[in-house]
């Protein structure tokens, strides 16, 4: 099911209250969802949530226990991460931790990036910590997804960008300095 900027707002309510029941955890709102929530017209297929310790995925899955467990906490080796997934009410809803060392504050998912470079948006009583969408658009060119691409780039030039941070994103991602300029000409306007 992909998800509408409605429905993710009421997904994010529902695991969200579920969440402060339980004591709640640390987490930052990572991938297209964090898109999404931000107002860049990307459509998620699920909803992700980085958190800080394998003790908030573990409060995630008693959180939602009350929905269909796609996949209990498990630790993958393969991908350095403690992981959990839900369906809520439809909606795939995955938490996890990003365990690969980085010494680099500017990347999306793992090392101090997501801790550091976010931003809080309401939704309902509740603001959510989301991660900036300079850290996004690195993540998205380093996997050479240029549909995601061009959509975050364009929400960039008419909504603005922090282009030193981008430039560190796209730097501690490994993406080349041709592709690096482009895409800053391209949130420019040139």
């Amino acid at each position: 099911m992909m998800l509408s900027a409605e429905l993710l707002r009421r997904t994010l309510a529902t695991v969200l209250g579920l969440a402060k029941a339980q004591g709640g955890f640390d987490y930052r709102l990572i991938g297209t969802a964090a898109d999404l929530l931000r107002g860049i017209p990307i459509e998620p297929g699920d909803v992700d949530f980085l958190m800080r310790a394998r003790a908030d995925v573990d409060t995630f899955a008693r959180a939602l226990a009350p929905y269909r467990c796609l996949s209990p906490p498990t630790w993958m080796p393969c991908c350095v991460q403690y992981y959990a997934a839900f369906e809520v009410d439809g909606v795939q809803v995955d938490a996890s931790t990003v365990e690969s060392s980085s010494q680099s504050p500017f990347i999306e998912a793992f090392g101090s990036g997501p801790w550091t470079h976010f931003s809080e948006i309401a939704v309902a009583d509740t603001r959510i910590p989301v991660v900036a969408p300079e850290l996004r658009l690195a993540t998205e060119l380093c996997r050479d997804r240029k549909d995601q691409t061009a959509i975050i780039t364009r929400w960039m030039r008419d909504h603005g960008c922090d282009a030193p941070l981008l430039r560190n994103a796209m730097e501690a991602r490994g993406i080349d300095k041709a592709t690096q300029s482009s895409v800053l000409a391209a949130i420019a306007g040139r």
